[in-house]
């Protein structure tokens, strides 16, 4: 693991929280989190001197002190010691508001940072343009609900778990450095052994763990892109199960999602082999750590030098610092696991910048509408149209037509902006609403309100507008069921969806309409009635429409034809 360009990562994407608008109440949240672990730590240090003064009373059966350490206090040779049920309050009512408030930071955060990558893929396009910027980047969705929610609790739990070993550390080191006295080894005498001892034993601890663990780093990444490779298959499959049905293409679905969920064990089996041998070495290697220290101090304890309490106290503070020394033993699985989730994160940033920063486009500037000498092309290069040009006058109607496949709908694509592979200039006035409507009409969840009014707010419009434009466009049996929260987009056909979408038109009044097919699921009478409709009740509106049926011909102005490439009147 390359840990300055892994670290540079992870603050790349921590960083922008912590210099936030909200960084004073994160910051505040941190510090009072890192105050109470902090307090932890001073508690668990305190146990030990409690420890030895209780093993102390039993060893020399004083009846009167153990009560007092049980139930009350104790001044003595260690000073003044709390009795167990104060500590056991203390230390639960320290560990229960730790906890809860380290929760509350991690749901602020973890709300911050989702909606910057909500932001991030939603606003500049780069939801879209991503699959053709960078197409290994694969399943978007679960790099915003899961890894960001993984980044978020391991970052703060391994950051937190770090300080802790690192305080825990710095406070056990002198307990055991003063009570492990010195060594003598060949003439030689060595102060504070039992530090060095656990030094050597965690060293050689962390080395062997990283050795061995090592290929779950690699595992645990591509565990997290199959699992969601699954679960977007399934997902896949329920909104598109009317077409599998009628297909009767269950056999080849089962067959596909075996496949991916073969893949998803095949590489949980590797995982798990990884795992059993690491837990082999970590099992073994805590096991000995429990009994290490004793072993190391039982001949003090029995030459008399320290008393029972003396060797709990220093199997304690042994155990306390070789813990510390072998924090990465104890958390290598969860390292491993948050050094994928980073990469993911990391690899899901750079392709939205990539895609927001995509070169091409067409080059837009205020103007009456027009398209002048566009190029558009495909992301293999392949040239669709080449010096293409058209105008659009307000409340005219075009006509586009050609040949299926030769680049009508991506041409709309580069009207919409969204196209990089395009060159050339689009002139829009300012301020213009420009409406397209595709052959397959994108419904929102939620309810019938939400999905005519989209994509603007349903409060825009009364009921009784929503429930007029659904009965022109012959959808009357739907307007008293706009509160209805449905699916939507599978309960209605394809037809009905069409008209739903023209009564959104009907609804937002755009400057610009743009139908790509968007009636070719009706038969031509129903289809020419809408056009009559749009035509009738949006004489302001400049339509371009993608067709090929020539009964809807009589209800534009002008016909242009894609042949070739080039943009002909038809």
């Amino acid at each position: 693991m390359r840990l300055l360009p892994f670290f540079r990562d992870v603050w790349s994407i921590a960083g922008p929280y912590w210099r936030s608008e909200e960084r004073w109440k994160a910051r505040a949240l941190l510090a009072v989190v890192v105050a109470l672990n902090l307090s932890l730590v001073g508690m668990t240090v305190l146990l030990t001197y409690w420890q030895r003064a209780f093993y102390n009373t039993l060893e020399t059966k004083d009846r009167d002190g153990f009560f007092e350490l049980l139930f009350t206090w104790q001044s003595g040779e260690d000073g003044f010691l709390p009795g167990f049920v104060i500590l056991a309050v203390l230390y639960i009512l320290i560990a229960v508001y730790q906890l809860y408030l380290k929760q509350a930071l991690q749901i602020r955060w973890r709300r911050w940072i989702t909606e910057n990558l909500l932001t991030s893929w939603l606003e500049t396009g780069a939801h879209y343009r991503i699959a053709l910027t960078d197409p290994a980047t694969d399943n978007p969705d679960q790099r915003i609900a899961e890894d960001a929610r993984l980044f978020v609790d391991d970052t703060l739990t391994l950051g937190l778990g770090i300080m802790n070993a690192l305080v825990t550390l710095g406070s056990f080191i002198l307990v055991l450095w003063s009570l492990s006295g010195p060594v003598e080894i060949l003439g030689v005498s060595i102060p504070g052994y039992m530090v060095w001892v656990a030094l050597i034993y965690s060293v050689i601890g962390t080395l062997l763990t990283h050795l061995i663990g090592r290929p779950l780093i690699a595992l645990n990444f591509f565990q997290q892109r199959v699992e969601a490779d699954f679960r977007f298959s399934l997902a896949r499959l329920r909104e598109n199960s009317e077409g599998v049905a009628l297909y009767h293409g269950e056999t080849d679905e089962h067959r596909g999602l075996s496949g991916r969920f073969r893949a998803l064990t095949e590489n949980w089996w590797a995982i798990m082999t990884a795992t059993k041998r690491l837990t082999f070495f970590t099992a073994g290697f805590n096991q000995v750590a429990s009994i290490f220290p004793i072993v190391v101090a039982a001949p003090a304890y029995f030459a008399g030098r320290i008393p029972l309490g003396g060797l709990v106290q220093t199997s304690s503070a042994f155990g306390q610092v070789q813990g510390s020394l072998s924090w990465i033993v104890e958390n290598y699985s969860r390292l491993t696991e948050w050094r994928a989730t980073v990469d993911r994160l990391t690899g899901f940033r750079h392709a939205l910048a990539k895609a927001a920063r995509s070169e091409g486009g067409l080059h837009r500037a205020p103007g009456d509408f027009a398209l002048v000498d566009a190029r558009i092309a495909l992301p293999d290069g392949r040239v669709l149209a080449e010096g293409a040009s058209l105008t659009l006058a307000p409340g005219e109607a075009l006509m586009l037509q050609g040949a299926s496949g030769s680049g009508k709908s991506t041409i709309f694509r580069a009207i919409a902006g969204i196209w990089p592979f395009a060159q050339g200039q689009l002139s829009v006035p300012e301020g213009a609403r420009m409406l397209f409507l595709p052959q397959r009409p994108y419904l929102p969840l939620g309810t019938l309100r939400r999905a005519v009014a989209y994509p603007e707010n349903e409060a825009r419009f009364t009921d009784a507008e929503i429930g007029a434009a659904l009965t022109d466009v012959g959808l009357p049996a739907l307007a008293d069921q706009l509160d209805r929260d449905a699916p939507w987009a599978r309960s209605l056909s394809g037809g009905e969806l069409q008209r739903l979408a023209v009564a959104r038109a009907l609804l937002v009044k755009p400057d610009y309409l743009f139908l790509d097919e968007a009636t070719a699921s009706l038969d031509q009478e129903s289809e020419a009635a809408l056009y009559a409709l749009l035509r009738e009740r949006l004489p302001g509106t400049a339509i371009l429409s993608i067709a090929h049926r020539e009964s809807v011909a009589r209800f534009h102005d002008r016909r242009l034809r894609l042949a070739g490439g080039v943009l002909v009147p038809a």
